[in-house]
């Protein structure tokens, strides 16, 4: 976040997110929690959806099986769908807390708008998830 220190001097400042304001989810992921800097993001709209996983294997993806369809390399918290924009933030309470996912793929079109695909880093963890029906938290943006 950038605060202008002195508006129209060209003064400015860049506020950092200290260790106190993050915390570890599931031993894996790293997560700002909430603060006056970073306000705990409101709940837009609630989905009941099917949420499965893939991973970037040739079977599984296109010929670029790296780079996300919004053009972004693949990394933890990157999840597919349909319905929403890119960008779009997302929870799963029941599988995973607080820990925000962020929509930056795309799905074969068969599999509908209410269906939800978690990328993760190799094929066997992406098989034993399995398929979920769980509900999704859209987050304001």
């Amino acid at each position: 976040m950038t605060l202008n220190l002195l508006p129209g001097a060209g003064i400015k400042s860049e506020t950092e997110i200290y260790p106190s304001d993050m915390m570890f989810v599931q031993e894996n992921s790293l997560v700002a929690i909430a603060s006056p800097f970073n306000p705990d993001p409101q709940v837009a709209r609630e989905l009941n959806v099917v949420v499965t996983a893939y991973s970037s294997t040739v079977m599984e993806t296109d010929d670029t099986p790296f780079i996300t369809a919004s053009g972004k390399m693949v990394r933890e918290g990157i999840i597919a769908n349909n319905l929403l924009p890119f960008g779009t933030k997302v929870k799963i309470p029941s599988l995973y807390g607080d820990k925000i996912f962020i929509v930056e793929d795309r799905m074969a079109e068969r599999k509908g708008d209410y269906h939800f695909d978690i990328w993760f880093p190799s094929y066997w963890e992406a098989l034993n998830f399995g398929a979920k029906d769980v509900i999704v938290k859209v987050l304001e943006s």
